[in-house]
């Protein structure tokens, strides 16, 4: 029996033997947290210090990570669900105990629905008070954990100082496992004071393993592509996640198959390709196409409520779905279903399937294209084209935007032309307001050197004003447009279209331009007809701006009804 793998094991030098044997004095067990981040490969961090958290928070001080303080723990969480989606790495985050723990839930539950690898990383109430019993700490809950089971990919208790590292390496790996995700770890408040004599954290390593597809599932979805006569294909967020959006062009191509976009798959494929099919999925003559695709190929997604026309797609033909999260596999249709990664089975499919010529593939798609857009010009919504037009065009190419639930944003979903892949994101996965400033922020963390768009209505906005102060501490360059209607713009539509009349959507709000230069943020109002050269003029202007636009927007008429 061979013993040749016990070479990989991690060697010291006598230099890092000396620094073991004589680690530096002064540590606690939050010094354990951050030098495992840093052997992980952290870079920054984000949260909100709490009385129990205070361990990790000084050991800040003794660490190099950049860390980025917010002032809502939900928006710390966006924060870094949007750092892990823009950089692909794991975003840490820090938290307190009780409320500050569970006021992260929201947004731990948007990581989850986008899989955005996000590392909560809590304290908890001393150890001698966990077990249930009411011992009356100051944040005690009686099991603190129990309330983000259900919303992450994995739980990682600790107990002891000795086991921080392998929980963090631990939970770092499953974050990072596709489909990536949120993990919550918990250290209790002694744990992280105590003074540790433990040799300072080396390297870590937390590889996640790869999801292969399983070759004989993929040698029956090579067959059934390649001897399609109408195939289509259905690229989801997985294909984004994954970064497989490269894979995913030349798969169509070498099957001439069209391509339509999810809404968690903005970019994944080029918006003006002669194969595209844009991002319409709600709309009858989308719907209806991938209906009658006899081989329908679906990667990267469930086929949720959005993503299926609000469950009134009912495919005809074979379909093969691609997803990472078994969970997801087949749960809404009948399919050949391969539990991989994106990138790795659309590697795996790319050679396996044969080169299909098919030249009335483009003209299909004009088709459908063109009859979306004469439903759309029909409805006299040329305001709400024009918005879509203005920010397009006063935004650069590679710039970053994130969107709140406001109307703008589901026109967005539909309408606009993500031009390069992980570049447009929303809250549609879980679909709670207040995502776009603060994920924006997280977004700007990661990346400096571009500018970053944030679109939020008036009542989203009010969710995270709070953040203005974050983006001036910081300097992030976020220009934060807010669509001022005067309330929940597309409650109200929906209020009034199934009661008549609506409750409870009206709202009074501040001033933003005068509230954002209180916080010393420079901000505009702008126009319908100023929009563009407003938008571009921020955007291109160093650290954060606001742009607000009083409008009342309206959405295009669903097809599902």
């Amino acid at each position: 029996m061979s013993h040749d793998h016990h070479d990989e094991r991690p060697r010291l030098t006598s230099e890092q033997i000396a620094a073991a044997l004589n680690p530096p004095a002064g540590r606690n067990g939050g010094d354990l947290v951050v030098e495992t981040l840093q052997g992980l490969g952290a870079t920054t961090v984000f949260g909100l210090p709490g009385q129990h958290a205070l361990g990790m928070f000084d050991a800040l001080r003794r660490s190099c990570l950049t860390y980025i303080g917010l002032r809502v723990e939900n928006n710390a969480g966006f924060a870094a669900d949007a750092y892990g989606r823009i950089t692909g790495e794991v975003a840490p985050l820090l938290l307190s105990t009780g409320p500050g723990a569970l006021t992260s839930l929201a947004a731990l539950q948007e990581a989850a629905a986008a899989s955005a690898p996000v590392l909560a990383i809590s304290s908890q109430i001393p150890v001698a008070g966990l077990g249930g019993g009411r011992h009356g700490y100051l944040h005690e809950l009686r099991d603190q954990k129990a309330s983000f089971r259900d919303i992450v990919k994995s739980v990682h208790t600790v107990r002891t100082a000795s086991q921080i590292p392998s929980a963090i390496a631990a939970a770092w790996e499953s974050a990072l496992t596709a489909p990536h995700g949120p993990v919550w770890i918990e250290i209790p408040q002694d744990v992280l004071l105590a003074e540790t004599t433990l040799p300072a954290v080396t390297a870590m390593d937390a590889t996640p393993r790869e999801l292969y597809a399983r070759p004989e599932l993929t040698a029956v979805a090579a067959d059934l592509l390649s001897k399609a006569g109408r195939p289509a294909i259905i690229a989801g967020g997985g294909v984004v996640r994954s970064d497989a959006s490269g894979k995913l062009r030349a798969l169509a191509e070498k099957l001439d198959a069209a391509v339509v976009t999810t809404f968690g798959g903005k970019g994944a494929f080029p918006w003006e390709h002669p194969l595209s099919l844009q991002s319409w999925l709600e709309d009858r003559y989308t719907t209806e196409f991938l209906e009658s695709a006899d081989v329908l190929l679906v990667v990267g997604s469930g086929l949720g409520e959005l993503s299926s026309n609000y469950h009134t797609f009912t495919p005809r033909g074979r379909v093969i779905q691609i997803e990472a999260d078994a969970g997801k596999l087949e749960s809404n249709h009948p399919a050949l279903g391969i539990h991989a990664d994106a990138r790795e089975a659309l590697s795996d499919l790319l050679e396996a399937v044969d080169r299909r010529e098919d030249p009335s593939a483009p003209d299909r798609v004009r088709t459908v294209l063109d009859a979306v857009r004469e439903r759309i010009a029909a409805q006299e919504l040329t305001l709400e084209q024009r918005l879509i037009a203005s920010v397009r065009e006063a935004l650069p190419d590679t710039a970053p935007s994130f969107w709140d639930m406001t109307i703008l944003a589901y026109w967005a979903w539909s309408a606009f032309d993500a031009r390069h892949p992980n570049t447009m994101h929303s809250a549609q996965g879980a679909g709670g307001l207040g995502y776009g400033f603060p994920a924006a922020l997280g977004a700007a963390a990661a990346d400096r050197t571009r500018p970053v768009l944030a679109v939020s209505g008036d009542g989203g906005a009010m969710y995270s004003i709070a953040e203005l102060a974050t983006a001036r501490q910081y300097d992030l360059p976020v220009t934060w447009l807010i669509v001022d209607d005067g309330g929940y713009g597309i409650l109200r539509e929906y209020m009034t279209g199934a009661f008549g009349e609506a409750t409870a959507t009206e709202l009074a709000r501040p001033d933003f331009v005068a509230l954002a230069e209180s916080f010393g943020v420079p901000a505009t109002r702008t126009t319908p007809e100023t929009l563009t050269a407003d938008l571009a003029a921020s955007l291109a202007a160093p650290g954060p701006s606001v742009v607000v636009l009083p409008a009342l927007l309206r959405m295009f008429e669903p097809t599902h009804l």
